[in-house]
């Protein structure tokens, strides 16, 4: 038997915990109980949580408990306390989009994502706080997630609670949903592992949605080994979303073994050398450049010109959200929060040239991003230009931000190309607050996105840092 103290349990990896599950030395509950307790204890402070399942927890953990007691172990997710973002649909379970428009809505169903995630024996622990509709950066309808770095600071978003909750041991991992950046921004602002997986890998059916052909769930975890194993249970084709992939899963903890060497890795210039990107944060990323480069990477810059302008192109096909949310607009648009309210509006009066010639654009960056994987395996850029802001301070408008308007731009080429990338720590500002790498590979690479992600994750220390709540 594990004689460590239940308190210390939600400091384990969530692989960690599997293990530890799986060889019959802690219990399911005894992991449930431990998290639930520390939710009770510190979400006051931390906001992650919209709605915590205790009971619905419990329960699902002894049923865990139970089976692997019998033999029948599922796999690395089964018995592993999880919370998801509360986009997601959740049979029976309140799920508001991060709006009080919906604080009555109890979905008929689960997300094909929660399916899964029950078909590996995973525990949901409750749904976690948001950006109102995931169309936000940092607007929150409920009162926004604090960072566990730094309480006075927001966590980003729009999977601002998937953020707070992981980075504060109050899950051992989370879903999130990426549109723009949505589960890496959190990942890069919290000292967490984030991945955005190639578009199409994971399903959205009971999924409430922010940019349609942009819209992708992830998962955040303290390592890359948690985000694969994350990432491994939701994965696969699903025939009620219609554009999910037929492409085959692979192990994606198998593919974490094998090292760097050899590996061809891109240096993306104009999402380096950017005023987007604050030099704190791109010594940081360049030094993780060349640490690969001393574990026998390949390294080299490259260029791919229209990444420049990927939050114009993003702005001009971002007229899929109050497409989306048109009635409510026009009804009630006092009930949406002002930063949604005026982009949406704005949204309306767009001229169609405009969002064809976004459109054009979009494939033509696409088109650029893929070309330069004929000749690296992986690109590297900072994850934000900027580590986290004190809440409330909008990078657009405050003039102390001018140097990082608009910092989550710099996921924003990737989720334009559709191709997947993780987000890692890779360092710490002089006061303390965490800075992400971004690493994006080929559409359904993810394997060698996690390998490079795991590989300099496992040669560094930024990972093993915590957080003091």
């Amino acid at each position: 038997m594990c004689f460590m103290n239940r308190f210390e349990l939600p400091f384990l990896s969530a692989f960690e915990l599997s293990k530890l599950m799986a060889a019959k030395e802690i219990s399911p509950v005894e992991a449930t109980e431990a998290y639930l307790e520390r939710i009770e204890s510190l979400d006051g402070k931390l906001r992650a949580f919209v709605t915590v399942t205790a009971d619905a927890a419990l329960e699902a953990a002894n049923k865990a408990e139970q089976e692997i007691a019998r033999g029948n172990h599922r796999g690395p997710m089964h018995g592993v306390p999880v919370a998801v973002k509360d986009q997601i649909y959740t049979q029976g379970i309140l799920t508001t989009g991060g709006s009080p428009v919906f604080n009555d809505h109890i979905p008929t169903i689960d997300a094909t994502v929660i399916e899964n995630l029950r078909a590996a024996g995973a525990v949901l622990l409750g749904k976690l706080n948001m950006t109102e509709f995931a169309t936000s950066g940092l607007s929150h309808q409920f009162d926004p997630p604090r960072n566990p770095w730094d309480l006075e600071r927001s966590t980003g978003g729009s999977s601002s609670g998937s953020g707070a909750a992981t980075a504060a041991f109050l899950c051992a991992a989370s879903l999130g949903e990426d549109t723009g950046g949505s589960v890496r921004f959190p990942a890069s602002w919290c000292g967490l592992v984030g991945i955005r997986p190639t578009w199409g890998r994971v399903s959205r059916y009971g999924v409430m949605p922010g940019v349609r052909s942009m819209d992708t769930i992830g998962p955040l975890g303290r390592t890359v080994e948690d985000c694969a194993i994350t990432l491994a249970a939701i994965a696969g084709h699903d025939p009620k979303d219609k554009v999910s992939s037929h492409e085959p899963v692979p192990d994606y903890q198998a593919a974490l073994t094998g090292g760097i060497k050899g590996l061809r890795v891109g240096i993306l210039k104009e999402l380096v050398y950017t005023d987007l990107v604050e030099e704190e944060v791109r010594q940081s990323v360049l030094a993780a450049a060349a640490t690969m480069k001393e574990m026998g990477a390949q390294v080299e810059e490259i260029s791919i010109p229209l990444a420049a302008n990927a939050g114009a192109i993003n702005g001009a096909i971002r007229v899929e959200a109050p497409t989306t949310y048109r009635d409510l607009l026009h009804d009630r648009p006092r009930d949406i929060a002002h930063d949604n309210r005026i982009g949406y509006l704005v949204g309306t009066i767009m001229p169609a040239s405009y969002f064809y010639k976004g459109l054009r654009l979009r494939s033509l960056l696409r088109y650029q991003v893929l070309a330069a994987f004929d000749s690296v395996d992986v690109m590297l850029s900072p994850t934000t230009g900027v580590a986290a802001q004190l809440l409330g301070l909008d990078p657009v408008i405050d003039s102390k931000a001018a140097s990082s308007r608009i910092p989550w731009l710099l996921a924003t080429t990737f989720s334009l190309a559709n191709v997947p990338a993780l987000s890692v720590p890779c360092g710490f500002t002089a006061t303390g607050l965490p800075i992400g790498l971004q690493i994006a590979g080929r559409p359904f690479d993810e394997s060698t996105v996690l390998r490079a992600g795991h590989s300099y994750e496992q040669g560094t220390e930024w990972h093993s840092r915590k957080p003091e709540i």
